[in-house]
């Protein structure tokens, strides 16, 4: 064949053959491929089958096994040669290229350990993270990362075609999306080095959350306040097939991560995750992370966040016990977490001057809501109610609230169960309303009724005001709660706990 002229192949069946208009003197079979080649141009450039020729000189026939692996294609069998243009093109072009590094990472995790030995992985994440961490307009990025060509409307044009991607580069969030169709290890990998780099940590936390509400599928009711646009798809995912994630080893990878800090829509993610977590059976220290993580800031959550229903075989609708563990947390934990929030969000944050009276408010509503739990025990109303200290509550109205409504739905707990559940209430702290109406609640035990009627309420002006507002609790506000009401709440748990099952188990056969 002439100098320099490109050989053309052709298939058939599961046989490549060269139309060198030779015959073939030897055949390479490649992943149960055959293909009929020629020794001399081979073993010229390529050491491994130079080698693999002299050992098998009585056959025509080489199989090459895990392929890829090391040919030693050398500059000493050639001029130019496969590694030297290989690693000249992988410096010059891919890990200046996102699209590129990016596309060259998800390729990396049939053979991580190939190339990591080569450095190729740890080449491509400090690229990207470097990216990443830098403004795209500094250096006419996107233009350069996701090709040269645009539409008059601003999209990406690629080999002419009109993709419908947009250039964005004034986002600081534009990476999100692109980095989300790596896999588990490799995401865990880029965090760290982002991490190391400096990376602000609102930035990576909005990654992690971003990835996870990408593939845990039961995340999706608990989405921040703040909602998730769908970010536009970029050349490089174009490029890029979603991650096959087991959503297990996701949660149990992704904890590590994630930092403890305060805001109220992280806490509402981290509440997700955890119901999430209960589903999937994580390990006891991934859960463990996550109700001190939630702890830490127990002050922003919500109610209907923290009523996390019981997923196991338990007869109790709530787990209450997770609850508690979180509330002994939140007790436990230093006071020193900075709040984090880019500006746009910054009226999240709760100031620190008042967790403790909040969280008290919020463990009463708890077990308000919980008191029509037919199954839940006294002991547990009683541990719940003891939490905290005696000197969170201002008022003692939430607490009477909730043991009224748990005597409510449990008529059958004998006077001595009553009376120690009253002794929790102190009613020198009971508003003038909530002990009027406890002087003539019929489901309060004799001896603590007679008490109560000659205890003297706090006066109006007792009454600790906070922000502007006063915890009244009124006989018609308090008192009026429907067993449709239960039922109602009853099926939609279940419909949910159904729901999030047949994803995770759907998923589970997808994988």
């Amino acid at each position: 064949m002439a100098p320099g002229k490109a050989l053309e192949f052709y298939q058939e069946a599961n046989d490549w053959f060269c139309n060198a208009g030779l015959p073939s003197d030897i055949m390479i079979i490649i992943d149960k491929v055959n293909f009929h080649l020629h020794k001399f141009p081979l073993s010229s450039r390529c050491g491994k089958i130079d080698k693999l020729i002299k050992e098998t000189q009585n056959t025509d026939i080489i199989t090459l096994e895990d392929i890829p692996e090391y040919l030693e294609m050398f500059d000493e069998y050639g001029d130019d040669n496969l590694l030297a243009r290989a690693d000249t093109y992988f410096h010059k072009n891919v890990v200046k290229n996102w699209k590129d590094c990016m596309v060259a990472l998800q390729s990396c995790d049939t053979f991580t350990t190939q190339a990591d030995n080569l450095q190729i992985i740890s080449k491509c994440l400090n690229a990207v993270s470097m990216m990443a961490c830098t403004d795209p307009s500094l250096f006419g990025w996107p233009m350069m990362m996701y090709g040269r060509l645009q539409s008059p409307g601003g999209s990406i044009l690629w080999n002419g075609i009109n993709t419908g991607a947009r250039i964005r580069s004034s986002e600081s969030d534009w990476w999100f999306e692109d980095v989300s169709y790596l896999s588990v290890p490799l995401f865990v990998r880029l965090m760290k080095m982002m991490e190391a780099r400096g990376i602000p940590p609102e930035k990576l936390t909005g990654a992690i959350m971003y990835y996870c509400r990408k593939y845990l599928h039961g995340l999706g009711r608990w989405k921040s306040g703040q909602q998730q646009t769908a970010k536009a798809r970029s050349i490089a995912s174009l490029s890029m097939k979603p991650a096959i994630v087991d959503q297990r080893v996701l949660l149990e990878s992704i904890v590590k991560l994630l930092p403890e800090k305060k805001g109220k829509s992280f806490c509402r993610f981290l509440l997700g995750l955890l119901r999430v977590a209960l589903i999937l059976g994580v390990n006891d220290k991934c859960q463990d992370s996550l109700e001190k993580k939630i702890g830490m800031q127990l002050e922003l959550a919500t109610l209907d966040a923290l009523l996390i229903p019981t997923y196991s075989n338990s007869d109790t609708l709530y787990n209450s016990d997770c609850v508690e563990r979180i509330i002994n947390h939140f007790l436990n934990s230093e006071k020193t977490a900075t709040p984090f929030s880019p500006p746009s969000i910054a009226s999240e944050v709760t100031p620190s001057s008042l967790p403790l009276k909040k969280v008290s408010k919020l463990v009463d509503n708890y077990m308000a809501e919980v008191a029509s739990d037919v199954n839940l025990k006294p002991e547990k109303i009683r541990s719940l109610a003891e939490a905290l200290p005696e000197s969170s509550r201002s008022l003692n109205d939430g607490l009477y609230r909730a043991l009224d409504l748990y005597f409510k739905a449990h008529p059958w707990l004998h006077e001595k169960e009553k009376e120690d559940l009253c002794n929790i209430i102190n009613y020198q702290k009971l508003s003038i309303d909530a002990c009027a109406h406890a002087s003539q609640n019929d489901r309060l035990p004799l001896r603590v009724h007679l008490q109560n009627q000659n205890q003297p309420p706090l006066m109006a002006s007792q009454i600790v005001q906070r922000d502007g507002w006063v915890t009244i609790v009124r006989e018609n506000q308090v008192m009026k709660v429907s067993m449709e009401r239960l039922r109602s709440r009853v099926g939609e748990l279940e419909q949910e706990f159904n729901r999030m099952k047949e994803e995770v188990k759907r998923n589970f056969w997808e994988m």
